[in-house]
């Protein structure tokens, strides 16, 4: 028998399980840091499959690495579990209903993502033992994607030096490989301090803290001109000072994500958009807390890995949707707009007229870069890593919409997850046949980061991610 065969019959033997695992972490939809529940069930099922688990690694309470076998090579598949807020949405409702409103709700799928790798490192872990392979399957549970950057801080404490390969993916709306760099990212708090007062009787007596963040957001707007075109900055008024407008707002903060290709350019950025708000505070005569948060680098690709990762794709085919996946996609397609519809096909003319994706994008190596972050670019810097996507959403779908959490429990998004871990864990044993391909794989690593040794991001004085609850 094949061994993605085999593989893919482990995954199937487990798949009421692991489809479990998946909705109960998307009824818990935890934010980052916060993935109590999530954590446990992960690590339970790990357990119960024979890992050995280690819990709160890396000074992080909802971390966790799920091992089995040992020696040489070590194999790592990511897991990743946080939701984001304000995304609460019923389960297979194709239209807005939220459970809670401004509840949480898993808008980026990482309930498919975390299980998906989990099917995967299970699937490995039966192979390798029914077949007296050696070496080391590990899950690495990672907290906080979305925001914190949990594997920023698990690379820097050394959690990751001795795995060989790691593997991850996500739920999309296509079913490829993905080969492309992301943007490294700062997460920073700006809090400005000033002195309240009666905004009617003696206004001239306060000092806004609110009229700070006011003008530094101004200012970080009119900087948008003047910085490189491939960085991003965004932000959110975390404290607004409260609801009273008869007062003076004697504290604010602001949440600013600073994006840019490399690291480097990044810090670059964010000094000036502290010189920006260091400017506000003397505007308003307040006083500003910088509190750097937390950072992540950009994904260095590795074509050796994804390659290889491609040929297993193919082997495997597409996932098998049914009749009643494509009528429930299409009624997700009713709530998009036309341009997302569109954006589709541009890229894909094969995909046309469809709900659902049916084939594998074309492998391009290194195409470009994804204007997005993902804390997988810090393991990517000293491990080489490949990442797959499957088709989990109706095509058009955007992430971080009410859309994807919809449909987070449905069968459309469940095959592609159950398939994510074939596709991951047949390349994982495709190399454990081909073991110089991670020599191969490696060489390619330090090639791409030309000459340029890995540092972390993060300020060595931030010793671990503080998660904030608003």
């Amino acid at each position: 028998m094949d061994f993605r065969q085999r593989l893919a019959e482990i995954i199937e033997e487990k798949r009421d399980k692991l489809i479990q695992v998946s909705d109960n972490l998307w009824s818990y939809a935890e934010l980052g840091f916060q993935e109590d529940k999530s954590a446990r069930v992960l690590s339970d099922a790990l357990e119960e499959e024979g890992f050995t688990v280690e819990r709160g690694v890396g000074n992080i309470d909802t971390a966790f690495i799920g091992s089995f076998g040992s020696g040489k090579p070590v194999i790592a598949f990511l897991g990743e579990f946080d939701a984001l807020s304000g995304l609460s949405q019923s389960g297979g409702v194709p239209e807005y209903n939220p459970v809670e409103m401004n509840g949480n709700g898993h808008g980026c799928g990482h309930n498919l993502l975390g299980t998906g790798s989990l099917a995967a490192a299970m699937a490995l872990r039966y192979y390798m033992e029914e077949n007296n392979i050696e070496g080391t399957v590990r899950y690495y549970g990672c907290p906080g994607e979305e925001i914190g950057g949990g594997k920023t801080f698990m690379v820097r404490e050394g959690l990751f030096d001795d795995v060989d390969v790691a593997f991850t993916w996500h739920p999309g709306t296509r079913n490829s490989v993905m080969s492309t760099s992301t943007l490294a990212c700062y997460e920073v708090y700006f809090k400005f301090k000033g002195k309240s007062a009666h905004a009617a009787s003696s206004p001239h007596l306060g000092r806004s803290a609110l009229d700070a963040i006011e003008l530094m957001n101004v200012g970080v707007n009119y900087l948008r001109e003047h910085i490189i075109p491939e960085a991003r900055v965004h932000y959110a008024v975390t404290n607004s000072g409260g609801i009273s407008p008869n007062v003076v707002q004697s504290e604010s903060e602001v949440l600013y994500f600073v994006r840019a290709p490399r690291v480097s350019q990044t810090e670059e950025v964010y000094q000036r958009i502290c010189d920006v708000a260091r400017g506000a505070a003397l505007m308003t005569g307040t006083e500003v807390e910088i509190d750097f948060a937390s950072a992540l680098s950009d994904v260095l690709p590795n074509t050796t890995l994804e390659k290889m990762m491609y040929d297993n794709f193919v082997e495997l085919g597409v996932p098998q949707h049914d009749e009643t996946d494509v009528e429930f996609a299409e009624k997700i397609r009713e709530t998009i707009s036309e341009a997302d519809k569109n954006s589709e096909v541009k890229s894909n003319k094969g995909l046309a007229g469809k709900a659902l994706s049916d084939l594998i994008d074309p492998f391009v190596p290194a195409n470009g870069m994804m204007p997005g972050s993902t804390d997988v670019g810090d393991v990517s810097w000293i491990i080489p890593t490949a990442q797959c996507m499957t088709a989990c959403e109706s095509l058009g779908t955007e992430l971080h919409t009410w859309q994807v959490v919809a449909t987070g429990t449905t069968s459309v998004a469940h095959k592609g997850m159950l398939h994510a871990g074939k596709v991951m864990a047949s390349t994982a044993m495709d190399v454990l046949n081909h073991p110089e391909v991670i020599e191969k794989a490696k060489a390619e690593l330090v090639e791409r980061q030309d000459g340029e040794q890995y540092v972390s991001p993060l300020p060595p004085e931030l010793k671990e991610y503080t998660a904030r609850i608003y």
